[in-house]
């Protein structure tokens, strides 16, 4: 059995995401038969607006991303911030890049998934997860949304917890609040879901 490449392809700014990333890569990793790898898309920020928004440095042990190498990917998970109720910039700036795959349909049947972070209720957790599937859709990816499947961590009202049936999330408040453990264990889940899905779906 051949071994399914799963990749976890995110932006961070502030490092929310960039937790949950990880934690994504953890779940899919676990799935035996499942190489899962992180990638960075690029920043778009001048360095020297992104000292004024005191953003801390890019993680070193994770390569940029370029369009053309998510053709290599059997599955594919996007985590990014809202900006806005949306992805960022940079995101979108990314997606744009991938004209000539989205041309040739080279991405089409290839299942995707999403994850993000956002400020607070307000900050588009579950319009940032709508307004992405639309990237989704134009390659011709099967996006692969949560449901319940995540189970009584779905119905949680007893702590503050990002994440839908769109895909899993955290909250970041005023910056200072972290992916909770409940967060935490979501993105594994979902990086395992997902993992699961691409690899019954290339054997």
């Amino acid at each position: 059995m051949s071994t399914t490449k799963v990749y976890i392809v995110f932006y961070s700014l502030y490092g929310h995401v960039e937790t949950m990333a990880r934690e994504v890569h953890r779940g899919a990793a676990s799935v035996d038969g499942v190489e899962a790898s992180l990638w960075q898309v690029p920043e778009t920020l001048p360095e020297r607006v992104l000292e004024k928004m005191k953003a801390p440095s890019k993680p070193n042990d994770v390569e940029v991303i370029k369009p053309e190498q998510l053709v290599d990917a059997d599955g594919l998970l996007f985590g990014f911030p809202s900006r806005f109720g949306m992805m960022p910039a940079q995101f979108i700036a990314f997606f744009e890049a991938t004209h000539e795959l989205w041309a040739s349909q080279s991405l089409a049947g290839k299942p995707a998934s999403i994850f993000w972070s956002t400020g607070f209720y307000g900050g588009g957790q579950e319009n940032s997860a709508l307004t992405a599937v639309t990237q989704l859709s134009h390659h011709g990816m099967l996006y692969v949304p949560l449901g319940y499947t995540f189970g009584d961590g779905m119905f949680e009202m007893s702590e503050v917890k990002g994440g839908s049936s769109y895909g899993a999330g955290t909250f970041a408040g005023d910056g200072s609040r972290q992916p909770t453990e409940l967060e935490l264990r979501q993105a594994f889940y979902q990086g395992k879901y997902v993992a699961e899905i691409a690899k019954k779906l290339k054997n």
